[in-house]
């Protein structure tokens, strides 16, 4: 019986070579779609010789209030000065409510009424822990 020679061809297998390349190619096209987002925000701002300057709006607003005074901001106010406050104060504002225990409920009822005709609804209560 003769023997015959069977010789396989030694071959690469190329599917994790392609699986490589594709994976890379996918990787660039990702990062250089980030990098165009980066190059949008590079921009050149125009300048302005004269401008008109705008009044600083409140960013916190604190109001105590005991059972015969009120304060806003650490000055003595009156309810009747709350209005113009409010009016200057930005809707965002945080307002922060520091009310005695002894206020009556008609007074603070009075001070979220004004609060509440200048559309200010980020309110907050202080309160004190009970020890």
């Amino acid at each position: 019986m003769a023997r015959r020679n069977r010789r396989e061809s030694l071959a690469m297998d190329l599917t994790p070579l392609i699986d490589m390349v594709f994976l890379l190619l996918v990787f660039f096209l990702v990062t250089s779609t980030f990098k165009k987002d980066e190059l949008a925000l590079l921009l050149k701002l125009p300048t302005v010789e004269q401008g008109t300057g705008t009044e600083k709006k409140i960013e916190n607003l604190t109001i105590e209030l005991s059972s015969d005074e009120i304060a806003v901001n650490g000055k003595k106010s009156s309810i009747e000065e709350l209005p113009t406050t409010f009016q200057k104060t930005d809707k965002e504002t945080l307002i922060n409510l520091r009310v005695d225990g002894d206020v009556k409920y008609t007074r603070l009822v009075k001070v979220l009424d004004l609060l509440q005709a200048n559309k200010l609804e980020n309110i907050s209560l202080i309160t004190d822990k009970e020890k």
